[in-house]
């Protein structure tokens, strides 16, 4: 039966001491989880409340979702500890952001790990469109809408904007499906049929719509309306 105090436990399985001798690899989730949530409550240590929180949402995914003021209502959290765990998932997100920024961004694969840590955890549909230079780096994120829960709505006019205003080689239209399911609606098909009409006329490259969804056994995390054959 596991202690419900870390400090109780052999010196070589606290998650901190473990951390330092063995690296963070050798920590399970919901160890990682406790060296946020540092102390526990009675009865429970900060490993248990780690773990409870994983089998309630059932991923750290799902956990980093999560808004800091539904977190801060979890038993054995509070405001202060559930700001330090949304700060640690918002770190991930930006490291994950920094490692890809000098990669092309050539393909729906590199566009979904540059954009997946940040808008796989929208609880709304967040649009947005990258600029890219001509070695199709990226060369700026520029937010165009958020969304209720299940529909963004942006004119195309407000996609091309900041395509121009920057002078932009090009440019990829992006957004997330809450639900984690990539596939496009109609609306989405729509959009992107207008947008290539707009960008065509105007002359700018419109490289790609990719939809950011969540991984899963039976379907890919994204969809991509190039592969489709529907941007040429």
């Amino acid at each position: 039966m596991e202690t419900a105090r870390i400090q109780d436990l052999p010196t070589a399985e606290r998650p901190r001491e473990k951390l330092a001798h063995f690296g963070p690899t050798a920590l399970d989730n919901a160890e990682l989880l406790a060296l946020f949530i540092r102390t526990g409550t009675k009865g429970r240590s900060a490993i248990q409340i780690g773990r409870e929180l994983l089998q309630k949402y059932g991923s750290i995914g799902a956990l980093g979702r999560m808004p800091v003021t539904a977190l801060a209502k979890e038993k054995g959290l509070g405001l202060a500890k559930a700001s330090q765990l949304a700060a640690a998932f918002e770190l991930g997100a930006r490291v994950a952001r920094e490692q890809v920024h000098q990669t092309a961004l050539d393909s729906p694969d590199r566009i979904y790990d540059f954009l997946g840590p940040q808008l796989g955890h929208q609880t709304q549909e967040h649009l947005v469109v990258l600029l890219v230079d001509t070695r199709l780096h990226h060369a700026g994120t520029v937010s165009i809408s958020m969304g209720t829960v299940n529909e963004t709505i942006a004119h195309p006019r407000d996609i091309l904007r900041p395509v121009l205003t920057h002078g932009a080689y090009g440019f990829i239209l992006a957004h997330n499906h809450p639900s984690g399911d990539p596939r496009p609606s109609r609306a989405d098909e729509t959009m992107t049929r207008r947008i290539q009409e707009a960008a065509e006329l105007m002359q700018l490259r419109f490289l790609d719509h990719v939809i950011i969804g969540r991984p899963s056994p039976v379907r890919q995390a994204w969809f991509s309306f190039r592969e489709a054959g529907v941007i040429r």
